[in-house]
């Protein structure tokens, strides 16, 4: 499952966009979970997002709807800079390999 990061601006300010029901609301019936915020600490005007997101098909069908539109004036979001950063594969954990590296000092 493909998680996802979404950052923008804000104009409501960060208690209000942290208290809204509206991502659960919007996010919720096309199985998104894990919702988790976040606020920048040296700019009030600035917030992020990042959620687990089963279908991303239906998540950009969601974000084209007249209900993120509404969702997003709400929530006091700038649509203009709300962009998504997806999780790539490379950066999953692999097994790690079974060879033990020891450290041996070099022969003086």
């Amino acid at each position: 499952m493909p998680t996802i990061v979404g950052y923008h601006d804000i104009t409501k300010g960060q208690d209000h966009w942290l208290r809204s029901p509206k991502r659960q609301e919007l996010f919720g019936p096309i199985g998104v979970t894990n919702i988790r915020t976040f606020v920048d600490p040296q700019n009030p005007k600035r917030v992020a997002v990042v959620m687990d997101v089963p279908d991303m098909n239906a998540l950009n069908a969601v974000m084209q709807s007249p209900a993120a539109v509404e969702a997003m004036a709400h929530d006091g979001v700038a649509p203009a800079a709300a962009p998504a950063l997806r999780r790539h594969a490379a950066s999953v954990a692999r097994p790690r390999s079974r060879r033990r590296w020891r450290y041996r000092p070099r022969p003086r």
